[in-house]
């Protein structure tokens, strides 16, 4: 890493970035995808969509982002919102954690900070569901600073074009670099632009991620874990509280494996046991 890196840097030159900068632009202004959190951008419609981005491709994100705001249209709404009805609104974007995790962010914000989103990415990260790029990319995209964090399309650009002949890079490594190139004075669009160029990069060529030391290969979702959770919510969605022994016919699946999966869900708090009933929590609003 220390000799790439003072290569990097012996070798890096302000022409040289901006002509790197320079691509980005006019890539971005020929091939810029519209998107309705870009489009119209206020601190809760970037909060949601960051969320809901999460291990989700864009186009699954643009078939539910405007029916959810329609539902919950500002970080009140949702705050008072039950998970029942959020979870409801979630149906189709998968790792429904996320949904829990955004209805307890929304009612951090409103309790405990009077519906301001912090400008710092260290107390984002506080919050559940919060980690390091999405505190970044939350701070850049509601506020416009000019904050570094890695995601897949960063990843991917970054691992392309400064570290084309490397495997096994590690995000340490691209850091410095992605300091060094980043557009101090309109950090949101640069980053929009990194964005779309990264996910033109992926169905272009091979992917550069594959040479990230970070790089893993998603579990397959049919007959996984997820599924079955999936299944469970939907029962429950449509039913209202169901006999926990009746569950795992419900969704045709093994007694065993639906109890197990049943009792994380349980302690994640998507779910809870009522007696012999499993049910959605209460709202918890109210909660500071």
């Amino acid at each position: 890493m220390t000799d790439f890196m003072d290569e990097f840097f012996d070798s890096a030159d302000p022409a040289s970035i901006d002509r790197f900068n320079a691509m980005l632009s006019e890539f971005y202004v020929k091939n810029r995808r519209p998107m309705p959190w870009r489009d119209e951008i206020t601190p809760y419609r970037v909060v949601v969509s960051e969320i809901m981005l999460q291990q989700t491709q864009v186009p699954r994100v643009l078939k539910k982002f405007d029916e959810f705001i329609r539902i919950f249209p500002d970080f009140a709404a949702l705050a008072q919102a039950s998970l029942e009805d959020v979870l409801r609104a979630w149906q189709g974007l998968g790792y429904n954690r996320r949904a829990k995790y955004l209805l307890q962010i929304a009612q951090v914000i409103i309790n405990r900070w009077d519906g301001i989103v912090p400008e710092d990415p260290a107390v984002l990260q506080t919050l559940p569901g919060i980690g390091a790029a999405t505190a970044g990319s939350i701070v850049v995209f509601i506020y416009d600073r000019p904050v570094v964090f890695i995601e897949t399309n960063v990843r991917r650009v970054f691992i392309h074009h400064f570290f084309q002949d490397r495997v096994g890079v590690s995000d340490m490594e691209i850091y410095p670099v992605l300091t060094w190139t980043l557009d101090h004075n309109h950090p949101r669009e640069w980053y929009y632009s990194i964005m779309d160029y990264g996910t033109f990069l992926a169905g272009a060529i091979e992917n550069p991620n594959r040479r990230s030391r970070h790089y893993a290969v998603q579990s397959k979702f049919s007959g996984s874990d997820r599924e079955i959770r999936g299944r469970i919510l939907k029962v429950l969605l449509a039913e209202g509280p169901v006999l926990g022994d009746l569950i795992s016919q419900k969704i045709q699946s093994e007694e065993e494996r639906t109890t197990r999966i049943l009792g994380q869900m349980v302690d994640e708090g998507l779910l809870m046991r009522d007696g012999v009933l499993i049910r959605f929590p209460d709202n918890e609003s109210r909660t500071p």
